[in-house]
Order: C-alpha cells, then structure tokens, then sequence
C-alpha cells in the first residue's frame, strides 16, 4: 500500500506521509498506529522512484522475510529495447550485486568530488612518505584512484557472480541476447536503519550511575 502511494509523490517524504490511505487516514497516522499494534519503532525516511522510456526497472530485496520485504532493497534501471526477459533477468543480477558491493556511483563522473579529492590528498601523502621521485609518485596515485574508481563506481567493480568481469562488460555482453543496445541508467540501494545515529552506551558511566556514585 505504501509503496503504490509512493509512486505518485516522487521523493517527496512529506507529502507521502500527509497523503490519505485507503482507510481515510494519512500514512503518517497509520504508521503510528502500527507502531502501537506491534511495539516496535519504525519510521518513514527515504522514497526514491526510477524511471524508464522503454525498458525495465528491475527489483531485489536481500533475505527477503516476505515479498517485498526485507534488511535491503535495491533498484535497477536498465534502458533498452531488448527482450523484456534477458532485461529482467539482468536487472536482477545486477541488483543483487549492488546489494553486496554497495557501490557509491553509476560512472566515474558520478563519484562525490569532495570524497574523490579527500581520497587524492591520503594517497598523495602516503606516497611521499614512500620517498619516491615525484613522477613516480604521480604514477602512483593515478594508478591507485583507479583502484578506487574499481572500488566504488558500479559499472567499474567486478561481478560479485564471477568475480573477474566488469559490470559494464556483463551488460556489453547480455546485449547479443537482448538484441539491442542496453544502458544502465540509474540505481537505488536501500538498507534498513542506513544513516541513523546510534547511541553509544557508555557502561562504565552506567554501571556508576546505578551504583549510586556519579
């Protein structure tokens, strides 16, 4: 029910939350009350929606408990004119690997600057701690943020199925069976509780408040 509600708010959480149900209260309202149906916290935070011309959107939830429901969900947007059936089970290939791989970005274009210059300035200082000359050391780093664009972009990682072909090779190569040109054009991964701030106990301070000494 919620995702069919989703669909039509973008990814506009607000709005998703103040929209009304088919029982006549809003989303919000209702997951308050199934917080105190189950006694267990849950909240809304993230809705994100992909879109295709033509083509699919393939889907994977991980250790699903029921359909559609489980600890990761991801989405994959593949572009294509190719036969539905090779798409779809591409997609899910490719979805069950970013699952496992958590990639950062769809392309090298894509990587978080700030996290790319951060990653530029720990290799630049570690190869000058090396005492390499400074066209080594410019080798160095070039060959190590390729390392990194293997590491976090998606179509550069290797496919957790095999483990020695790229993502962009996979899809290269599904494409004779599709029979047409296929792009991937966007992905979503989801994980429960992603981005929450948990507190840290601290047992020491605990166990002396307790005890009647702090």
């Amino acid at each position: 029910m919620t995702a069919e509600q989703a669909l039509s708010k973008g990814g506009n959480v607000e709005s998703l939350l103040n929209s009304t149900s088919s029982n006549g209260k809003t989303l919000s309202e209702n997951i308050t009350n199934a917080v105190a149906t189950i006694g267990e916290n849950m909240s809304l935070r993230r809705i994100t929606t992909l879109e295709v011309s033509q083509g699919v959107v393939a889907t994977y939830v991980h250790a699903a408990v029921k359909p559609g429901m489980g600890k990761i969900g991801v989405l994959v947007a593949l572009e294509s004119a190719g036969k539905t059936e090779v798409l779809e089970t591409l997609g899910k290939q490719i979805a069950m690997h970013v699952a496992a791989a958590r990639p950062d970005a769809l392309t090298r274009d894509t990587v978080d600057s700030s996290k790319l210059e951060r990653e530029k300035v720990v290799l630049r200082e570690q190869a000058i701690a090396s005492g390499k000359p400074v066209e080594v050391i410019d080798k160095m780093i070039e060959g190590r943020i390729r390392k990194y664009y293997e590491e976090v972009v998606l179509l550069d990682q290797l496919f957790v199925m095999d483990g020695k072909t790229k993502i962009s090779d996979v899809i290269a190569a599904a494409e004779k069976d599709a029979g047409a040109p296929i792009q991937l054009t966007a992905f979503e991964r989801f994980a429960l509780g992603e981005g929450i701030d948990k507190p840290v106990d601290d047992f020491a301070a605990e166990v002396a408040k307790t005890a009647g000494v702090a």
